[in-house]
Order: structure tokens, then C-alpha cells, then sequence
């Protein structure tokens, strides 16, 4: 069972946690327990493959009346199966220690693909299950938009609404794979805001319980629990790809925006996974001032960078870190997100930044370091990564180098870490061109990527002076009743 982060909202099926958004009391939702795994089922888990480590995990969380085993394991199956590489994941082993656990097989070329394609399988499957329509409502930085599309293009039993940032704020290539699909159930909006602003009107929406209701609302960005119970395998995969004998602790290096994949992580600790997180982020460095401050907040405009799909300062899971290192406080975590829902900031009590502090660090890559990063992992090793996984990269050769070791204060321990790091890419270098040439690589192609720009476009601009919350809202009515209409 689920409950909110907050307490208002408590004792919660899973279908009913995958067909939501925010609870009604603002908050997101959480299981009310976590399973422990114990080590010594660990090793035996060691040798499984990532498919068969999501369906040992997955069902941890998700009572058998609810869905059944069978019906899971066939629902991952389906979604997978559009994976180029059977795999899934793969982990490439580079000079100078550098471990890379590539995340970016699925139909758009992002680790979100992974969460993305089940949660389409999930959804379809309990809305057919209940005969009903559900309107599913995202806010993307660049990824997210165009994995939920693929996962769901064509689905019968719901819609999708997609906000995303316009002026040049996605690649060429993130936002041709969210404004070319034909389907009748996709509809995007392109903003005239950053991905922070476009989460305003989805946030009010959400927030009104009965226009949740009456139009049967959910939400597929990471504040969906489902995106996260999903990702826990990404960790448990990466640290038996790098620690088979589980015997050691494994440092995992999380390329980070709205917190999905750092939710996971933590949710994977507690379960009982040996590992420390460091996130990487680029200039809006939101995470660095948490963790390193202890303060949440946002501070000035949020800057365009190349890693596009970590412009964000406000990041739904920041609120399941909360509760995670507060020990289930939900009291204090209520009182924690409204202070900063009123102010845009708040100073974490000392016990919770301690316990967070000692799971995880934070590591800063501007644009320039960003393009250090791929010049040197594509001059050392001719592999070129994406501008979001160079700021993972960027930690690895920071933390190395002797030069800098003796600069910074760095340990001898800390430099021997390395040898037990992996670095998360999370994304193709594929739909990063701009970045790459910026890097002085040479163009990458592929022919899927370039047809793009032949087909037709279909999206709906959200003007600076528009009413955004009324626009989202009447199109969300409109899909209403054309289903009533149907039916």
C-alpha cells in the first residue's frame, strides 16, 4: 500500500497510485514499506539479466490481487521488446577506469525509455482492465516528452498531453520526436517557458481534485511512483555489472534533473543495495546548494545549457529525498515543501542534510567542462557520450587526476573509489548534435533521426501572454468529451 509524502493521503493501491498524479494534499506518494533484500539473496541475484531483475523487483511492490506476476512479467516482455539490444543496459569499460552503464536502447534513445515503455503496458493494461479512459498529462525538459509519446502512441484507452519548452530549449532532435507523431490520442503543446514555468499549469491542474476526477488526470512524469519503483533495477544492474561478488560498496554517478533516477537510487539503498550516489548536474546547480548546503531553493533565472534536460531547479523527487532522509516524517516533510512553495526556499534541519550527506554528493559541470568531458572520453577512447552523461564523466576525471586530487583536498581513498564507480549515460549523443560539434567530434548520423524532419509537424504553441492553465485545461475537457461522445 501507498501514502503520501505529506500523510494526508494514506493506504493506497498500486493502480490507483499509477492512474494519479499529486495526492491531494500536494504531496507524492510513497510505499508504506520497504523490502529488504537480504546479501545473500543479493549474490544470487547477481548473474540475473535486467529483465529478470526488474520482474524479481517489481512485484516487490505490487500486491498480487492488484496485478498478477504472470500478467507483469508479459507486460515487461511486450514493453522491452523494442529494445535495438536484448540486453537492455550494457556497461562499457573505458581508459583511465572510466565505467560507463549505458541507459539509451529504448525507441527514443534515453534512459527513460526503460520506466517509459512499461509504464505504457501498466496503464493500458489496468484501464482496459476497468474499461475506462484516462487523460495523462507531462511537463518534459526534453527526454521525458518523447519517451511517454512512443510508450503510449496509439494506445486505446488514453490521451496524452504534452507540455514542452520552446525557443531552442530541447535539441532538434527531442523536440522532432514529440511534435512529428500523427497519433490522435498525443497532443503537445510548445511553450513559451522553461521546463520550471510549463510545471505551473500541470501542478494546478493536479491540484484541483475534483478536475482530477471528473476527467480521470494521471501523470507519467517521475512524480509517478511507477517511473521510480521501475528505475530501482537501473542500480541493482549497474552494481552487479561492476561488483558481481557484492561484496563491496559501488559509487554511482547519476546525470540529474527532476531526481527520478536519485529517488530510485535511495529507494534501491534501502532496500538493502550497497551503493553511494554522487549527482552530476550542469550550471543550475540546484542539488550542489542541497547537498553541500543544505538549502533547497531556487536562485535566479534558470540558464539554457548544453545538457538541456538538467534545466531544471525545482524537482518533484526532491520531496521523496525529504521523506526518505527524515525517516518517513511526513509531518515535517509538509511542513518543509510548503515553506518552499511559499518561498522558494528552505534550510533542511541538520539530522536529515547529515543523513543525506552521507549517501550522497554532488558534483558541478558547466558548459565548458561539459565539452572537456566528451573531447577527452572521445580522444582517450573514440566514444563519444551525450553533454548529460559528460558531467558524470567530467566527476570521474575530476576525481582521478592526480593533478586535481592534489588540488581539491581529494583522498587517496576517494581516488581508489573510482575503481568501484560507474558513470550513468543517460541519454544518446545521437539527439546531441550541437553539443558534439561544440566538442570538436565529428557529426554522428542516423538515418531514423534524419527522417524525422521530413514528417509532418503537429503541435499547438503556448504563447508568453497565453492563458496556459486555461489552454491545458480546455484541451483536456475537449478529449473528455470526445470520449463521452464515443461511448
Amino acid at each position: 500500500m501507498y501514502q503520501s509524502t505529506r500523510g494526508g493521503v494514506t493506504n493506497v493501491s498500486f493502480e490507483d497510485v499509477l492512474l494519479s498524479g499529486y495526492c491531494s494534499d500536494g504531496g507524492i506518494f510513497v510505499p508504506r514499506s520497504i523490502p529488504q533484500i537480504p546479501r545473500e539473496t543479493l549474490k544470487t541475484w547477481s548473474t540475473l539479466s535486467f529483465k529478470e531483475l526488474v520482474k524479481k523487483i517489481v512485484p516487490m511492490f505490487i500486491l498480487e490481487d492488484d496485478i498478477p506476476n504472470k500478467s507483469l512479467s508479459d507486460l515487461f516482455d511486450s514493453g522491452f521488446s523494442r529494445f535495438s539490444n536484448a540486453n537492455i543496459v550494457e556497461l562499457k569499460e573505458l581508459s583511465n577506469g572510466l565505467k560507463i552503464m549505458e541507459l539509451f536502447y529504448g525507441p527514443t534513445l534515453a534512459f527513460k525509455d526503460i520506466s517509459m515503455v512499461c509504464l505504457g503496458q501498466l496503464l493500458e493494461f489496468c484501464l482496459s482492465r476497468r474499461n475506462r479512459h484516462a487523460t495523462i498529462v507531462v511537463g518534459t525538459s526534453g527526454d521525458t516528452g518523447g519517451s511517454a509519446i512512443e510508450a503510449m502512441r496509439g494506445l486505446d484507452h488514453l490521451d496524452l498531453v504534452v507540455l514542452l519548452p520552446g525557443g531552442g530549449r530541447c535539441t532538434e532532435v527531442q523536440e522532432l520526436q514529440m511534435i512529428t507523431a500523427a497519433e490522435g490520442n498525443i497532443h503537445c503543446f510548445r511553450v513559451d517557458g522553461n521546463s520550471d514555468e510549463l510545471d505551473s499549469p500541470i501542478r494546478r491542474c493536479f491540484l484541483d481534485s475534483e478536475f482530477v476526477a471528473k476527467h480521470n488526470l494521471a501523470s507519467i512524469n517521475s512524480l509517478n511512483w511507477s517511473r521510480v519503483m521501475i528505475q530501482i533495477a537501473n542500480f541493482f544492474a549497474a552494481y552487479f555489472k561492476v561488483c558481481p561478488s557484492c561484496d563491496e560498496e559501488v559509487e554511482i554517478v547519476v546525470p540529474t534533473g527532476a531526481c527520478g533516477n536519485v529517488a530510485s537510487a535511495c529507494f534501491a539503498r534501502k532496500m538493502g543495495l550497497p551503493i553511494k550516489m554522487v549527482c552530476s548536474v550542469n550550471r543550475n546547480d540546484f542539488m550542489t546548494r542541497l547537498i553541500d548546503r543544505g538549502i533547497y531553493s531556487v536562485e535566479g533565472a534558470l540558464d539554457r545549457s548544453l545538457a538541456p534536460a538538467m534545466d531544471i531547479q525545482m524537482a518533484y523527487n526532491v520531496e521523496r529525498l525529504f521523506w526518505i532522509f527524515s525517516d518517513g516524517d511526513s509531518e515535517l516533510v509538509r511542513s518543509l515543501m510548503e515553506r518552499f512553495e511559499r518561498t522558494l526556499r528552505v534550510d533542511l534541519p541538520p539530522e536529515v542534510h547529515r543523513k543525506m550527506r552521507e549517501v550522497i554528493s554532488a558534483h558541478r559541470a558547466d558548459d565548458d567542462a561539459i565539452l572537456a568531458a566528451m573531447r577527452r572520453c572521445w580522444e582517450e577512447n573514440g566514444y563519444v557520450v551525450c553533454p548529460h552523461t559528460a558531467t558524470a564523466v567530467h566527476y570521474h576525471y575530476y576525481t582521478s587526476d592526480d593533478s586535481n586530487s592534489s588540488n581539491s583536498g581529494i583522498s587517496v581513498d576517494e581516488r581508489k573509489r573510482g575503481r568501484m564507480r560507474v558513470c550513468f549515460a543517460t541519454a544518446s549523443p545521437l539527439k546531441f548534435q550541437e553539443a558534439v560539434t561544440s566538442a570538436g567530434i565529428p557529426v554522428l548520423t542516423d538515418a531514423h533521426l534524419d527522417a524525422l524532419k521530413l514528417k509532418p509537424k503537429k503541435c499547438e504553441e503556448m504563447k508568453r501572454d497565453d492563458d496556459w492553465n486555461e489552454m491545458l485545461r480546455s484541451r483536456i475537457i475537449q478529449i473528455t468529451g470526445r470520449e463521452t461522445r464515443r461511448h
